[in-house]
């Protein structure tokens, strides 16, 4: 039952990449949480897991648990977690051990997942090598087809398209049994040979490929056929492209796929008129910042859920292995007699209060844990996200001709920064952009309103800053920005930097309402301060008055600058 399940599974893993589809409904075991797990899948994947985690947790029969394991990979690849589906994947092969016969859909179905997740991740090198095993393992000529396909799709984007072009090839022959797959084939097929010679006419192959999927109803591959058509037409028929690209926005919106949303929204931008673009754009950033928050709350959920089954199995050890000691200390009672009764009761007393702080220390750690966690995440959804999106909306309202070309640019520069938010790492400023950079900042705020005047801002100023302090520099400024844009009404804004003696000095004087003495600081000052304070620098806010504001900042070299 357990091999059949697993075939279920491998086929479930293995159409994850190209074009996504429904799962398959596997077949039932005997396992009261596995069932229901299984039988919530495909409609409560956050249930699922937890009593998929249940059998991983407390099973004995390791084939079980590698299976749970995998199934729990399959929900948190969906979710966009593909990093906790790697660790999923990995303790799912230490249950296998051994390559034999019987465990051989079991590797299939990991190698193919491991690269499929690679792939998320733009990791080509290690999502070839996993594909390569699957394609290895795998005995059934329609699974060995698409695992192939796959890899020539992680070909394809790595560059090398005579590899892919030679796979594709090589399988086009096998896929006429199975018209979902020839279309697959076919498309790519004709996609790859025309991004390695733009002189190449695919239109052919992908007008066939898209008879056969309408005739099949496969609205994954109308997806994929849309986009490839609108990449095609892009270039040469806009109109065209706007035609298709339109069709795949509605097709991704049928399908709930926020990704291919997104793709879909990427493409129309640039091609939709004036009056369009802004509705587009902003349905972009609202679709993008939902899709973020909803991964990152999967990815905590997914890792609390472990984390207490964990605690969980931990405090039942500590209770049956109190449990038995009392046993041994009763049996030496009744031997010894009342002397032992006092020593044993002494025992327990201890073994409890020690059991109480462990717990304690636990739950402490992890409060604190997850405190920390939700500070620096709220900092980098302030920082990256939303002053982001401020300052796109602001160029949207405030500037008459827009630039479609500079809006996609900033869109899709947000959108890669708010995939990667849950990432460690700081952006790099090179030291000949960063000038520029910072002009192109400040500016990016002045309106017909509003003048802003930059001082001092010369290459000397940033040569051999670290990119740390750059990057919290770059935030701080931003931050003052977006403050004076939201509350301050002003008319004219200076910023001046002057490299002193002792350090960087950075000198913001605006004529707005200034700041009500009784105001008090909202999260994004608090980041700017802590920001500062990291750098060993201070920050003073002048006198609360009606006619302005002035701030002056304070940075040493030492914690600029490298030596």
């Amino acid at each position: 039952m357990l091999l059949s399940r697993f075939q279920c599974l491998f086929l479930i893993i293995v159409v994850l990449v190209g074009c996504s589809q429904p799962n398959p409904a596997p077949d039932p075991v005997a396992d009261i949480d596995f069932s229901t797990a299984m039988d919530l899948l495909n409609t409560q994947p956050d249930s699922a897991f937890y009593y998929f985690n249940e059998v991983a947790t407390q099973s004995t029969d390791s084939l079980e648990i590698a299976s749970a394991l995998n199934y729990m990979a399959i929900i948190q690849h969906n979710a966009g977690d593909y990093f906790g589906s790697i660790e999923s994947l990995l303790a799912a092969l230490g249950y296998l051990k051994d390559e034999t016969e019987d465990k051989r859909p079991y590797y299939q179905a990991v190698y193919n997942l491991l690269g499929s997740n690679n792939l998320e991740l733009d990791n080509y090198v290690d999502a070839i090598l996993y594909y390569q095993q699957t394609i290895e393992l795998t005995t059934d000529p329609n699974f060995k087809n698409i695992a192939r396909n796959n890899l020539a799709v992680a070909y394809q984007k790595q560059g090398d398209y005579a590899k892919a072009i030679e796979l594709l090839t090589a399988i086009q022959n096998d896929t006429t049994s199975n018209p979902v797959n020839q279309a697959r084939v076919q498309s790519n097929l004709a996609r790859t040979r025309w991004l390695q010679n733009k002189n190449f006419n695919p239109l052919p192959d992908f007008w066939n490929a898209l008879q056969i999927r309408n005739a099949e109803k496969d609205q994954w591959g109308l997806n994929a056929g849309y986009s490839h058509l609108a990449d095609y037409y892009s270039a040469t028929r806009p109109d065209s492209a706007l035609f298709y690209a339109s069709r795949m926005y509605a097709i991704a919106k049928e399908l709930n796929s926020a990704d291919d949303q997104l793709q879909a929204l990427q493409k129309l931008i640039p091609l939709a008129a004036p009056d369009q673009a802004k509705p587009y754009a902003a349905t972009f950033m609202r679709l993008s910042d939902s899709l973020q928050t909803a991964r990152n709350t999967a990815r905590n959920q997914y890792a609390l859920i472990r984390y207490e089954a964990a605690k969980s199995k931990a405090e039942n050890l500590e209770l049956l292995n109190a449990n038995a000691e009392k046993e041994l200390l009763l049996f030496r009672q009744q031997l010894i007699g009342g002397i032992l009764v006092v020593s044993l009761l002494a025992l327990i007393f201890f073994g409890m209060n020690r059991q109480r702080k462990r717990k304690a220390q636990l739950q402490l750690e992890y409060e604190q844990s997850l405190r920390d966690q939700q500070l620096k995440t709220s900092q980098k959804v302030h920082d990256v996200v939303a002053n982001g999106l401020y300052r796109i909306m602001t160029t949207i309202e405030y500037k008459e001709e827009l630039d479609k070309n500079e809006l996609l640019d900033n869109i899709e520069e947000l959108y890669e920064k708010s995939r990667d938010i849950s990432y460690e790492g700081q952006e790099s400023h090179p030291v000949s952009g960063y000038q520029q950079s910072i002009n192109e900042l400040l500016k990016g705020f002045a309106s017909e309103t509003t003048k802003v005047v930059i001082v001092g801002n010369e290459s000397g100023c940033w040569e051999t800053m670290h990119p740390t302090a750059k990057n919290n520099l770059h935030q701080v400024l931003q931050e003052l920005m977006v403050n004076m844009r939201k509350h301050s009404q002003a008319s004219l804004v200076v910023v001046k930097f002057e490299r002193g003696p002792d350090g960087l000095h950075i000198i913001y004087t605006d004529n707005g309402i200034g700041m009500p003495a009784s105001s008090q600081f909202g999260n994004g000052l608090k980041n700017t301060e802590n920001r500062i304070f990291q750098l060993n620098g201070r920050i003073s806010f002048g006198q609360h008055q009606p006619t302005g504001l002035t701030i002056e900042i304070h940075l040493p070299f030492a914690s600029l600058y490298d030596k």
